[in-house]
Protein backbone atom coordinates (compact mmCIF):
# COMPACT_ATOMS: atom_id res chain seq x y z
CA UNK A 1 0.00 0.00 0.00
CA UNK A 2 1.29 3.25 -0.47
CA UNK A 3 -0.22 6.56 1.12
CA UNK A 4 0.21 9.93 -0.72
CA UNK A 5 -0.35 13.82 0.48
CA UNK A 6 0.38 16.89 -0.82
CA UNK A 7 2.23 19.61 0.48
CA UNK A 8 2.44 23.21 -0.95
CA UNK A 9 5.85 24.60 -0.84
CA UNK A 10 7.40 28.07 -1.80
CA UNK A 11 8.05 26.18 -5.71
CA UNK A 12 4.55 24.72 -6.05
CA UNK A 13 2.39 22.11 -4.91
CA UNK A 14 4.90 18.64 -3.65
CA UNK A 15 3.75 15.06 -3.96
CA UNK A 16 4.93 12.86 -1.03
CA UNK A 17 4.52 9.08 -1.06
CA UNK A 18 5.35 6.47 1.99
CA UNK A 19 5.45 2.87 1.49
CA UNK A 20 6.33 0.64 4.26
CA UNK A 21 6.89 3.85 7.00
CA UNK A 22 9.41 5.18 4.78
CA UNK A 23 9.33 8.23 2.59
CA UNK A 24 9.72 6.64 -1.12
CA UNK A 25 8.46 9.98 -3.02
CA UNK A 26 8.74 13.99 -3.68
CA UNK A 27 7.62 15.06 -6.47
CA UNK A 28 7.22 18.66 -7.81
CA UNK A 29 3.50 18.80 -9.42
CA UNK A 30 4.38 18.44 -13.23
CA UNK A 31 7.90 17.86 -13.04
CA UNK A 32 9.54 15.31 -15.69
CA UNK A 33 8.51 11.53 -14.23
CA UNK A 34 5.56 12.27 -12.07
CA UNK A 35 3.97 9.96 -11.03
CA UNK A 36 0.27 9.68 -13.16
CA UNK A 37 -0.73 5.66 -12.29
CA UNK A 38 0.74 3.80 -9.39
CA UNK A 39 1.68 0.39 -9.71
CA UNK A 40 -0.32 -0.15 -6.00
CA UNK A 41 -2.94 0.69 -4.38
CA UNK A 42 -2.74 4.54 -3.11
CA UNK A 43 -4.45 6.22 -0.29
CA UNK A 44 -4.64 9.60 0.49
CA UNK A 45 -3.22 9.75 4.40
CA UNK A 46 -2.15 13.44 5.48
CA UNK A 47 -1.96 12.57 9.02
CA UNK A 48 1.11 10.05 8.54
CA UNK A 49 3.81 10.37 10.92
CA UNK A 50 6.40 10.09 7.74
CA UNK A 51 4.66 13.13 6.32
CA UNK A 52 4.47 15.04 9.54
CA UNK A 53 8.32 14.80 9.65
CA UNK A 54 9.16 15.38 6.26
CA UNK A 55 6.68 18.33 5.73
CA UNK A 56 8.24 19.64 9.16
CA UNK A 57 11.92 18.70 7.16
CA UNK A 58 10.72 20.97 4.24
CA UNK A 59 9.22 23.79 6.25
CA UNK A 60 12.91 23.94 8.06
CA UNK A 61 14.47 23.95 4.22
CA UNK A 62 12.45 26.76 3.09
CA UNK A 63 12.65 28.84 6.55
CA UNK A 64 16.43 28.54 5.21
CA UNK A 65 18.05 25.97 8.10
CA UNK A 66 19.75 23.61 6.70
CA UNK A 67 18.37 20.00 7.95
CA UNK A 68 19.64 16.69 7.34
CA UNK A 69 18.54 13.85 4.95
CA UNK A 70 19.14 11.65 7.94
CA UNK A 71 16.42 13.15 10.11
CA UNK A 72 14.29 11.26 7.62
CA UNK A 73 13.79 7.75 6.57
CA UNK A 74 14.00 8.23 2.76
CA UNK A 75 13.76 4.74 0.61
CA UNK A 76 13.13 5.43 -3.03
CA UNK A 77 12.34 2.84 -5.14
CA UNK A 78 15.34 1.96 -8.13
CA UNK A 79 18.01 -0.29 -9.35
CA UNK A 80 21.26 -0.53 -7.09
CA UNK A 81 22.94 2.00 -9.61
CA UNK A 82 20.62 4.45 -9.17
CA UNK A 83 20.43 3.52 -5.33
CA UNK A 84 24.44 4.29 -5.29
CA UNK A 85 24.18 7.41 -7.08
CA UNK A 86 21.19 8.62 -5.05
CA UNK A 87 23.24 8.01 -1.79
CA UNK A 88 25.91 10.43 -3.33
CA UNK A 89 23.55 12.79 -4.03
CA UNK A 90 22.71 13.32 -0.23
CA UNK A 91 26.52 13.78 0.55
CA UNK A 92 26.52 17.15 -1.69
CA UNK A 93 26.93 20.19 1.17
CA UNK A 94 23.80 22.57 1.20
CA UNK A 95 24.64 25.44 -0.97
CA UNK A 96 27.44 23.52 -3.20
CA UNK A 97 27.24 21.67 -6.05
CA UNK A 98 29.12 19.07 -8.24
CA UNK A 99 28.92 17.59 -11.34
CA UNK A 100 28.02 14.51 -12.89
CA UNK A 101 31.48 13.81 -13.87
CA UNK A 102 32.41 14.47 -10.47
CA UNK A 103 29.76 11.63 -8.90
CA UNK A 104 30.47 9.42 -12.27
CA UNK A 105 34.70 9.17 -10.81
CA UNK A 106 33.45 8.61 -7.10
CA UNK A 107 31.54 5.54 -8.48
CA UNK A 108 33.44 4.32 -10.60
CA UNK A 109 36.29 4.09 -7.69
CA UNK A 110 33.93 2.40 -5.50
CA UNK A 111 33.57 -0.10 -8.44
CA UNK A 112 36.79 -0.42 -9.10
CA UNK A 113 36.44 0.87 -12.79
CA UNK A 114 39.06 3.31 -14.52
CA UNK A 115 35.86 5.28 -15.35
CA UNK A 116 31.97 5.62 -15.24
CA UNK A 117 29.63 7.14 -17.69
CA UNK A 118 28.29 10.91 -16.98
CA UNK A 119 25.31 10.68 -19.08
CA UNK A 120 24.52 7.22 -16.86
CA UNK A 121 25.02 9.37 -13.82
CA UNK A 122 22.77 12.26 -15.11
CA UNK A 123 19.99 9.37 -16.13
CA UNK A 124 20.07 8.05 -12.08
CA UNK A 125 20.21 11.96 -11.09
CA UNK A 126 16.99 12.71 -13.41
CA UNK A 127 15.17 9.43 -11.99
CA UNK A 128 15.81 10.44 -8.78
CA UNK A 129 12.15 10.35 -6.75
CA UNK A 130 12.69 12.15 -3.57
CA UNK A 131 13.51 16.07 -5.30
CA UNK A 132 14.44 18.04 -2.65
CA UNK A 133 15.82 16.09 -0.27
CA UNK A 134 17.74 13.99 -1.71
CA UNK A 135 19.48 17.08 -3.78
CA UNK A 136 19.46 16.74 -7.32
CA UNK A 137 19.49 20.67 -8.08
CA UNK A 138 22.91 20.73 -6.45
CA UNK A 139 24.20 18.74 -9.70
CA UNK A 140 25.65 20.96 -13.00
CA UNK A 141 27.13 20.22 -16.19
CA UNK A 142 31.27 19.89 -15.91
CA UNK A 143 31.18 23.49 -17.89
CA UNK A 144 28.68 24.85 -15.12
CA UNK A 145 25.28 24.20 -16.82
CA UNK A 146 22.18 23.68 -15.14
CA UNK A 147 20.57 21.33 -16.93
CA UNK A 148 19.09 17.71 -16.02
CA UNK A 149 16.55 18.92 -13.76
CA UNK A 150 13.24 17.04 -13.97
CA UNK A 151 11.63 19.97 -11.94
CA UNK A 152 12.89 22.17 -14.48
CA UNK A 153 15.46 24.76 -14.78
CA UNK A 154 13.46 28.01 -13.24
CA UNK A 155 13.00 25.48 -9.94
CA UNK A 156 16.59 24.50 -9.98
CA UNK A 157 17.35 28.20 -9.80
CA UNK A 158 15.16 28.78 -7.16
CA UNK A 159 16.59 26.23 -5.21
CA UNK A 160 20.10 27.17 -5.69
CA UNK A 161 19.54 30.52 -4.76
CA UNK A 162 17.65 29.66 -1.82
CA UNK A 163 20.98 27.53 -0.83
CA UNK A 164 22.96 30.75 -1.28
CA UNK A 165 25.20 29.08 -3.94
CA UNK A 166 26.33 31.99 -6.32
CA UNK A 167 25.19 31.16 -9.97
CA UNK A 168 27.95 33.65 -11.67
CA UNK A 169 29.85 31.17 -12.93
CA UNK A 170 27.16 29.00 -14.26
CA UNK A 171 25.91 28.89 -17.69
CA UNK A 172 21.91 29.28 -18.04
CA UNK A 173 19.19 30.93 -20.00
CA UNK A 174 16.09 30.83 -18.21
Amino acid sequence: MMYITNYDSPIGRLLLAEKDGALAGLWMEGQKYFPVSWREDVTVKADSPVFKNTIEWLERYFHGEKPSVSELKPAPAGSEFRREVWKLLCEIPYGKVTTYRAIAQKVAAARGLDSMSAQAVGGAVSHNPISIIIPCHRVVGTDGSLTGYAGGLERKVRLLIHEGVDLKQMNFVL
